[in-house]
């Protein structure tokens, strides 16, 4: 009898453990989320470039420039077009301030300091980086940026908020060549 019994026990163990499946997921969704983002963004973006247009027609003495790069500039100071615009790897000695679209002063240029930059090797949020490479000693530009073109969706951590278009008046003090 108790060899039936061991028999049994056995059987029942071998029927009882199968091969581990892998876990079924709750629910599937396909790229729903971030095709929202996307779309979130498309708006976001759409809404800043307006609102920088509905600026730049109630400013019409600046001769605003439309980038390559999505942002607006106009020069407050411009040089000879025989100057050199800094490129990559050389040093660029600059200060700016940083301002709402509606002018209100977020960092001056006194709070940031005199920077020094070697260009495309060090961490400058794009808009800004983009922007010097447009730029000659001298010279004084202000730049409109939307949000993605600045400090984007994490803001500053500090005074800048997310996704906030920014104003900025960059000079270039000198360029030292690579």
């Amino acid at each position: 009898m108790s060899k039936i019994l061991t028999i049994l026990i056995c059987t029942l163990l071998l029927v009882a453990c199968k091969s581990p499946e892998a876990r079924r997921p709750v629910s599937s969704k396909s790229g729903s989320f971030i095709d929202a983002s996307v779309e979130r963004n498309i708006k976001l973006n759409e809404r800043e470039q307006a609102y920088i247009k509905k600026i730049m027609s109630e400013n019409p003495e600046e001769n605003y420039i439309a980038s390559e790069n999505g942002f607006w500039y106009y020069y407050n100071v411009k040089q000879a077009d025989s100057l050199i615009s800094p490129e990559f790897g050389d040093i660029v000695n600059f200060n700016y301030n940083v301002k709402t679209l509606t002018d209100e002063l977020i960092y001056s240029k006194e709070d940031i300091k005199n920077q020094t930059y070697v260009m495309d090797k060090q961490e400058l949020f794009s808009g800004l980086r983009e922007g010097l490479k447009l730029m000659k000693s001298g010279e004084t530009v202000t730049f409109m940026f939307p949000s993605q073109k600045a400090f984007g969706y994490y803001g500053d951590e500090n005074r800048i908020g997310l996704n906030v278009p920014l104003k900025c008046e960059v000079s270039v003090n000198s360029i030292i060549d690579k």
